[in-house]
């Protein structure tokens, strides 16, 4: 997975552009460093893509690893970072046992409920919560399912906030089953919803189910039928028997062109499936769910097993491992050493300030960068342009502000802005599903300068704040701002010099589209509305001189400069990273990836 070059035409015409510009005269007050310092020229680095919150099969939606990996493919996406939910990995506090004792029932504290459907022309259903008959080893009750009929009766069950779902790499599941009138015509069937994965041998792309079907006069078996697999196990009528079921293996035989672990147990339900106007009925008790290698670390071990298996699979895309942290305020953790935090029970999120302060400490102490992602989801636009002057932005490296609603999320990075508070803004997927990125409502990618797509040097451009977001869909070009022929987007600049030439890069306009300008006064005044201090001034795509524009700055106080690129509908589809022109350091200091040395 290491770098793989894709030297396409736009990137070559970008490094061309790049080496045209080396010789660009220094502004006044300015001189030439080491291209080793922060903010070196761009030579020798092109742009990266990359999707930086993907949650597959460790999360609790239905995507497939490989189902990201074919969308990053088709969509030109050079890195995938895997932001799988870090409890999810660790199946904290996931439903263990079921016991069938009523509509609903509590582990933890964390209930399991389950809801009943039919299809088909059954002409009589029930399940009943039943004292006797019971499972001679689980005390309560069971669970009676009968049908008549054409057709399922299926009860479907849930645990909270899908703590019943998770990765199959390790889980093995036992259900204790009496049939009470069973047979070739009428079964028990246990139906397992997994992961989806794209088209291969056999098969077309979707979601692939597992169901295990139960009856009396059934041979065992294992038979495929494109997305659907099916195990028959033979049942002993009138008795209790404890049936196993070990998914990870039935997959495999099911299924053996597929990386088997790369699969979630998505949904669960069981249903009486009965034919030719059958009576079919069953028993069944004591649901045990049985994950052998979830402690500690083990589950994150168990990931990184998982994705070898794609290995060389998907040239195109290189691909990382990473988390996202859910029990404090959401952050997005990049490289560093992948230790899992401790988790409270119940795995209740707690949006408290200061517990996400000291998770940001903590993730930093184990190295790499943290994102606050999703920022709007417990504030106002208020309230977090508070908390990104007044808290420092919770001590983060990155926020999540290509996403909807852009414009407060916009608006409230501006306020930071204007304060020095140098935190990267980087575009947001956050997809659960690899079905279709483009069509996704946040389909934000992340580009970085950066010389390779190795893990280091991809933290190391985003911590330095030489990224931009763009719209997957609508615009896929390179947003850069330089002094002198160097990167100096997410730099800061500490000048005397009263006026600047700042060199911007906008690359591939979209048809009738315009390059935005947006000049902000760094004043450092609180939370005060920053938009009477912001001027944005419009380049047409005619004016751009072979993808660049030169802009004179006068700094005054203090001064920031970014970009934003709008289509022909007014839609804003790319942002840049600012560069800050201050007279003096602000009170918090320059991060040193971030220092513009003069």
């Amino acid at each position: 997975m290491g770098d793989r070059p894709r030297l396409d035409r736009r990137s070559l015409l970008l490094a061309a552009s790049g080496l045209a510009v080396a010789g660009v005269g220094v502004p006044v007050g300015l001189a030439a460093t080491s291209a080793t310092t922060p903010g070196s020229p761009s030579r020798g680095r092109r742009p990266i893509s990359m999707a930086m919150h993907i949650h597959a099969s460790f999360s609790e939606g239905i995507a497939s690893y490989a189902a990201h990996l074919d969308q990053g493919r088709r969509n030109d996406v050079d890195v995938i970072w895997w932001t799988d939910h870090d409890f999810r990995v660790a199946a904290h506090d996931h439903r263990r046992t079921v016991h069938f004792d009523g509509v609903e029932e509590a582990e933890g504290g964390l209930a399991w409920t389950w809801q009943a459907s039919t299809e088909g022309g059954l002409t009589a259903s029930a399940a009943d919560h039943v004292d006797r008959p019971r499972s001679p080893d689980d005390p309560g009750r069971a669970l009676r399912l009968t049908a008549t009929g054409d057709g399922i009766l299926w009860y479907a069950g849930k645990a909270w906030n899908w703590t019943h779902t998770g990765n199959i790499s390790d889980t093995t599941l036992h259900l204790d089953v009496l049939p009470e009138a069973s047979g070739p015509q009428a079964a028990l069937i246990v139906e397992i919803a997994l992961s989806h994965h794209p088209a291969g041998p056999g098969r077309p792309a979707g979601q692939l189910v597992l169901r295990y079907r139960i009856s009396a006069g059934r041979r065992a078996a294992h038979t495929t039928d494109g997305l659907f697999g099916t195990v028959d196990l033979p049942a002993r009528p009138g008795e209790w028997q404890r049936h196993t079921l070990p998914l990870l293996a039935d997959v495999r035989r099911l299924w053996p062109g597929l990386v088997a672990g790369d699969n979630s147990l998505r949904g669960l339900r069981l249903g009486v499936s009965v034919q030719a106007g059958a009576q079919g009925a069953f028993v069944v008790d004591r649901l045990v769910f049985d994950r052998a290698r979830r402690a500690g670390q083990a589950g994150e071990e168990l990931r990184a097993e998982v994705l070898r298996a794609y290995e060389g699979a998907f040239p195109e895309v290189t691909h990382h491992r990473a988390y996202e942290v859910s029990l404090v305020r959401h952050l997005n953790w990049f490289g560093g050493d992948q230790t899992l935090p401790e988790f409270p029970s119940p795995p209740y999120r707690d949006n408290d300030v200061a517990k996400t302060e000291r998770m940001v400490e903590f993730l930093h102490a184990h190295g790499g960068v943290v994102c606050w992602n999703h920022p709007l989801d417990v504030e106002r636009r208020d309230s977090l342009a508070r908390l990104l002057v007044d808290r420092n932005a919770l001590g983060v490296d990155l926020i999540e502000i290509g996403r909807a609603p852009l414009d407060d999320h916009l608006w409230a990075y501006d306020v930071a802005a204007r304060n020095a508070v140098p935190v990267t803004a980087v575009g947001v997927t956050d997809d659960h599903d690899g079905t279709d990125w483009r069509a996704g409502k946040e389909r934000h990618l992340t580009y970085v300068w950066a010389s390779a797509t190795d893990r280091d040097a991809l933290v190391a451009a985003l911590r330095a704040g030489q990224a931009w977001f763009t719209d997957l869909a609508r615009y896929r070009g390179a947003l850069d701002i330089e002094v002198g022929g160097r990167t100096a987007m997410g730099g800061v600049l500490l000048t005397d010099a009263a006026e600047l030439t700042l060199r911007l890069r906008a690359s591939d306009l979209p048809a009738g589209g315009s390059l935005e300008v947006v000049t902000g006064t760094a004043d450092l005044a609180g939370l005060a509305d920053p938009t009477p201090a912001t001027r944005t001034s419009t380049v047409p795509a005619r004016q751009l001189r072979s993808g660049w524009h030169d802009l004179r700055v006068e700094p005054g106080v203090g001064a920031y400069v970014r970009t934003q690129v709008r289509g022909r509908d007014g839609a804003i589809v790319g942002v840049s990273n600012p560069t800050w022109l201050l007279r003096q350091a602000p009170p918090r200091g320059v991060p040193a990836a971030r220092r513009f040395r003069t």
